[in-house]
């Protein structure tokens, strides 16, 4: 049965939202990938920030009826995913953000790298 995913994304944006999630990105990534619809990607300040924003996203998602097929992150609270079949969202510290830069890599636009990410520095 498919779900209501923009409803399903309304409220894991209001749960960012609420706890202050840094710089959130909602990518349609459903002509992408057939694995999930939309991805949401968002830092938190902290580790411990990490982990209330992801367990608050899970929770709301799992209140408001909409199925939770897990919850994956290392110790550290560095990178959780939360799988919410139509969406999967990413909340991770800013410096492994920028490190994997999943925005980059799901654009429907690749951005072309600079002369300078692509080593064609003088």
């Amino acid at each position: 049965m498919p779900q209501d995913v923009a409803g399903l994304q309304a409220v894991v944006l209001q749960a960012l939202e609420d706890l202050k999630a840094v710089d959130v990105a909602a990518l349609d990534v459903s002509q992408l990938t057939s694995l999930t619809s939309v991805m949401v990607v968002a830092s938190g300040t902290s580790s411990r920030h990490v982990r209330a924003l992801a367990e608050a996203a899970r929770d709301a998602a799992k209140a408001a009826g909409y199925p939770v097929l897990g919850m994956e992150g290392d110790t550290t609270f560095e990178w959780v995913l939360v799988d919410l079949v139509d969406l999967v969202l990413h909340v991770m510290l800013p410096q492994t953000r920028a490190l994997y830069r999943l925005e980059d890599l799901w654009s429907a636009r690749p951005r072309r790298p600079t002369a300078e990410q692509a080593g064609d520095s003088p």
